[in-house]
């Protein structure tokens, strides 16, 4: 992986990393964050091996969640249910959930950097788009860690009510115990109908 990067604009400039998890569940909705953190933040989670969030453990997560909550300036969470999903498209929600995380921020970023390389539509906030950009750029890395706490976090709160798909474990992908239950027991209300396993 390559080494996390700050960022290079002034220390005047407020840059949100903007990321979103579980476009490609099969369960529940698509999670976005952003967040700003401000420099001497970037520096201690860089000293703290900050990684994006599909290179971490659930207790590293976890661990990084609290701090970047700690110390960020603002951050907020953007989501798009599973009904919306299916009526607009999984592309189209994720970039959604993405303006809303953005929108809903208190603070006005002066740039989102955006994981991926689609801008988010209808932003009236300069952005760039960074093809891999959770594993490059910290704001990135740490926006994709609030993202998938938060949504682990839901998913396992559904588990409890939905015990017969497995969600505690497999947290809405479409694993071969999933598939099996989607099988038996049809989909709930929180799955994507509109993906093939649902439908089927």
């Amino acid at each position: 992986m390559k080494e996390l990067v700050t960022t290079n604009y002034s220390v005047s400039t407020l840059v949100a990393g903007v990321d979103e998890v579980g476009r490609g569940c099969l369960f529940g909705p698509v999670v976005a964050a952003a967040v700003i953190l401000p420099d001497e933040a970037l520096l201690e989670l860089k000293r703290a091996k900050i990684k994006d969030s599909k290179q971490l453990t659930n207790v590293g997560r976890r661990r990084f969640d609290l701090m970047i909550r700690q110390v960020a300036l603002d951050y907020q969470i953007g989501y798009c249910s599973a009904a919306e999903i299916d009526r607009i498209n999984i592309f189209q929600a994720s970039l959604l959930a993405m303006r809303r995380a953005v929108t809903r921020l208190k603070l006005r970023p002066s740039l989102c950097l955006v994981d991926g390389k689609w801008a988010i539509p209808d932003l009236e906030i300069p952005q760039q788009s960074i093809i891999k950009g959770d594993e490059q750029v910290l704001a990135i890395a740490a926006a994709s860690i609030l993202a998938k706490v938060w949504r682990d976090e839901l998913i396992l709160r559904l588990a409890k009510k939905y015990p017969e798909y497995g969600l505690e474990a497999n947290k809405g992908y479409g694993t071969a115990r999933h598939l099996l239950a989607l099988k038996e027991y049809g989909p709930s209300r929180h799955h994507r109908r509109s993906f093939r396993p649902c439908r089927e």
